[in-house]
Order: structure tokens, then C-alpha cells, then sequence
């Protein structure tokens, strides 16, 4: 039998994986992380600026207000991006999308780096929008491509790939960060236009690779483009069962036509499905471990870090999170999706108890705030190779071709609407509660444990069409489901 690398090297799979991962999700986690550490410089700017045009300093509620701009038009993007998203794969298929994308992250780009020389801090609000849209719809895209290449035996290793690239992303946004690398004064506008260079990598490169095959089969139509790009990815061979697959799936598309989202949220056929995709999506955006990337300077100082070495923490929380990465792809064809999602939740409540317990014990020695941190890092290590890695595959497994891109519009709409609930509250939160806020991140994990060990059917290793019946096999609150019928009978 052939090695995962062997498969993944037979023909351009592993470069396609590459190209799309660099273009796709590593935007977001840049632009999660890349803000934090010329923060401060960008408010002197918006300050030099406001001083050039009125001559006078800006209030310091009017440089809070922009600045706050500045940081949540990202989420506004976000959603953004989400909601073009059914429409432009519709129209340009994945490939083109993904390098429609890119052109987009270029222009932000251009838009970013000039703001500084025409002194303008709406040009870095705009751009902070495209970049919202770019990651937005970049990360939906990488996502809905990555699963439609997989083959099943794969499916699982090939979209914790995703993950792998947000985490590589939100590394480095730290590590270019750095004040020894691109963190200086001068400089904060290049810091911030650092993924344009993988945009314009994905561009030169994507045009080369093929369309996804089960884009070309079911929504086109065209078998016989569909078994070439099929080749082309994993080597020779006839991939007749990939392919029947497809047809099968095609034939339960004939029966249940394509919908928006709207259509989508009233079809009961599928009510389970969507009810795992919003309780999933919320656990993992309230979990906790959004916060840690956005707010993590003032978790650390407030743990008792040193300001100056709060930057290499955070490296080393990147690299925790890219080695966790690595091992959820390679565990979870072995696990299976069910063992991840409730063995991480349950871990990460119990983590961030502990957290509660150490932050309220008076600790004197200078080692105890390090152990608050290795307990934030288990945490993130916990949902990586949890619920996190485990949520990229499921999420092109559960939806049939037909409703999978108005599934991704509402994950996407939930995903960037909680992220910016969370950014919003979570000051408010902890200045009422202190320590005590990580205890409702616990009841949060607690409850997507109890859900996923209670109504979540194992997906791995099953085509899509046995995993819709298992979720139409749950009967609770479930009457008859005459859409389901029919779709079994022609079938």
C-alpha cells in the first residue's frame, strides 16, 4: 500500500495543496494575528495624520473610534466575502475564484501600502475591508476546492490542510511582526502588505493546475474533464469508484435541486446537519480560542508575562499550533471526526478550568505565570487537533454538492458574526469577571462535547450520501421526511 507522501506526489496534488493553501486560509490567520504588533504605531500615525489636516492633535476618543474602525472592518469584510461567495464559485468555478481572490488581496494590498505616504487613515479602513473580503471568501474557497480534489481515503488528512495554512498564517503575522525582522516604526505598512507576495504566488501558478473534478462532473457535466483532473492530482488510474461517487450524488441532486441559503434554513430534510453546523461553529468561535489570538498581549500581561517577551510567547503559541496542525492530519483518518471533536472539547474545558484556578491562586514564584501559559498553550494545541481540525472535513462531508455552497454562506455568516461578538464583548467581559470570563469559554466546550458525543454520527471513511442517512436516522423531535424519500427512492 502506498505512503500518505507517495499519494500526495503522484501527480500535482501536493502543489495544488500549496498554491491553494497559500492564497486561501493563510490570508485570514495573518490579518488575524499581523494587527497586534504596529498597533501602536498605526495610532500615532492616524494621530500625525489627523494633526497634518487640522492642525491640532486628535482627541483621544476620536483616535479610539478609528482605530476601533480599523479593527473590526475586518469582520465586516469577512462576511462579506462570505455572502459574494455562492455567487462568484457559481459563475467562475473554484479555480478562477481563488485567483479572483488573490487579485483582490493585491489590491488591498496597493491600498494598504500607500495610505502611509497620502497620509490617509480611511485608505487603511478600506483596506482592512478588502482584506475582510479576501479572507472571508479565501477561506470559504480553500476550504469548498480542497474538498472537492480529496478523494475519500483522504478527504480528512487533505482538508486539515486548511488549518494548517491559518495557522501558518497567524505565525507569521508574529513573526514578521518582530521588531528584528518587519516590526518597526517605519515599516508598519509593509508588515501588513506581507501576503500579497503569496497572492501573486497563487496567481502565477493556480492557472496551471486543474479545476476541482467534482466541480467539473456534477455541476458541468463533463466526465471526461473530470477523470483528467483526476489523474492529473493523484497519478493514473480509472477512479471508477471516486466517479461513482459522484454519480450517485448527481443522481440525489436531480432529486433535491440547488439552493440559496434561505432555502437551505427551511429544508427540513436536512435540520440536523445545519443544527451540528451552528453548534459547532459556535463552540469553536466562543471556545476561547479567538480571543487568545486577538487579545493574547493583554492575556499574557495580565498573566503576569513581561511586555517585552510577550512577542516570542507568541511565536511559540504558533509554532504549537502549526506542530498540532501536522498532527491532526495525520490522526484523523485513524480517529475518525467523533473522538476529535468531544476528546477536544472535553479537554479544553478541563484546560481552561485549570487556567481559572491558577490565575485566582496566589502564586509568588516568577515561573507560576508560565504555567498559566503552557496550560493556554495545551489549549490551543486541544482544539487543533480537536475540534478545529475536525470541523475543516466535516464541513465538505455533510451537504450534498447542492446545498454545500449555501452551507458555506451560513458556517461563513455564523463564523465571522461570533468572531466579532467575541472581539467586541470579550473587554467588557473581563473587566467584569476577570479571571472568571474563562469559565464560560468552559460551559461553551462543555456544551459542544455533550452535543457531539449525544447527535454527531462518525463521518469518516463514508461517502456523502450514507452520511446524510445517518443524520436522517435521528428520530428525535423528527417527523417523516418525504423529501428524504424521495431522494432514497430514486436513488
Amino acid at each position: 500500500m502506498e505512503s500518505l507522501w507517495q499519494q500526495l506526489t503522484r501527480g500535482h496534488a501536493l502543489l495544488l495543496i500549496f498554491a491553494l493553501g497559500f492564497g486561501g486560509s493563510f490570508h485570514c490567520g495573518f490579518h488575524v494575528t499581523s494587527l497586534s504588533s504596529p498597533s501602536s504605531f498605526i495610532r500615532s500615525f492616524i494621530n500625525s495624520s489627523w494633526h497634518t489636516r487640522y492642525q491640532e492633535s486628535a482627541p483621544p476618543q476620536t483616535v479610539t473610534v478609528i482605530w476601533s474602525l480599523i479593527v473590526s472592518m475586518f469582520s465586516v469584510g469577512g462576511i462579506i466575502g462570505v455572502l459574494v461567495f455562492q455567487f462568484i464559485a457559481s459563475k467562475l468555478g473554484r479555480k478562477k475564484t481563488s485567483i479572483f481572490n488573490s487579485v483582490l488581496a493585491l489590491i488591498g494590498s496597493g491600498i494598504m501600502l500607500t495610505s502611509k505616504y497620502a497620509e490617509s487613515y480611511e485608505m487603511i479602513i478600506a483596506a482592512r475591508i478588502l482584506y475582510g473580503c479576501t479572507a472571508g471568501l479565501g477561506q470559504t474557497i480553500h476550504l469548498m476546492y480542497l474538498g472537492e480534489i480529496s478523494p475519500i481515503r483522504l478527504r480528512g488528512f487533505v482538508t486539515v490542510t486548511s488549518v494548517t495554512f491559518q495557522s501558518l498564517g497567524k505565525l507569521s503575522g508574529q513573526f514578521f511582526g518582530l521588531s528584528e525582522i518587519l516590526g518597526r516604526e517605519h515599516l508598519w505598512n509593509v508588515v501588513l502588505c506581507v501576503p500579497a507576495a503569496f497572492a501573486l504566488l497563487q496567481i502565477i501558478v493556480l492557472p496551471f493546475l486543474p479545476e476541482a473534478p467534482r466541480y467539473l462532473f456534477i455541476e458541468k457535466g463533463d466526465d471526461i474533464a473530470c477523470r483528467k483532473a483526476l489523474q492529473s492530482l493523484w497519478g493514473q488510474g480509472d477512479y471508477k469508484d471516486d466517479m461513482d461517487e459522484m454519480l450517485a450524488e448527481q443522481a440525489a441532486i436531480d432529486a433535491a435541486p440547488r439552493k440559496s441559503p434561505l432555502q437551505l434554513l427551511g429544508d427540513g430534510s436536512v435540520r440536523w446537519q445545519l443544527l451540528s453546523l451552528l453548534v459547532i461553529t459556535l463552540c469553536n468561535q466562543m471556545c476561547g480560542m479567538p480571543t487568545v489570538s486577538i487579545f493574547s498581549f493583554d492575556i499574557f500581561q495580565s498573566a503576569g508575562i513581561p511586555p517585552d517577551k510577550i512577542r516570542y510567547v507568541m511565536v511559540g503559541f504558533g509554532l504549537a499550533e502549526i506542530t498540532a496542525s501536522f498532527f491532526a492530519g495525520l490522526v484523523i483518518e485513524r480517529v475518525g471526526r467523533k473522538l476529535m471533536f468531544w476528546g477536544g472539547y472535553s479537554a479544553m474545558a478541563a484546560s481552561w478550568v485549570v487556567v481559572v484556578v491558577l490565575l485566582n491562586v496566589t502564586l509568588s514564584s516568577h515561573w507560576a505565570p508560565y504555567v498559566v501559559v503552557s496550560f493556554m498553550a495545551a489549549n490551543i494545541i486541544f482544539f487543533i487537533v480537536g475540534p478545529g481540525g475536525a470541523m475543516a472535513a466535516l464541513m465538505s462531508e455533510i451537504f450534498l454538492q447542492s446545498d454545500r455552497k449555501a452551507a458555506f454562506v451560513l458556517q461563513g455568516i455564523g463564523r465571522w458574526f461570533f468572531f466579532g461578538v467575541q472581539g467586541f464583548f470579550f473587554p467588557f467581559l473581563i473587566n467584569a469577571l476577570d479571571s472568571y470570563c474563562f469559565v464560560l469559554f468552559a460551559c461553551v466546550c462543555l456544551l459542544g462535547c455533550l452535543y457531539n458525543v449525544l447527535f454527531l454520527p462518525e463521518t469518516k471513511g463514508k461517502t456523502i450520501l450514507e452520511i446524510s442517512k445517518e443524520f436522517n436516522g435521528i428520530t428525535l423531535c423528527r417527523g417523516s421526511n418525504p423529501l428524504a424519500d424521495t431522494m432514497e427512492t430514486k436513488l
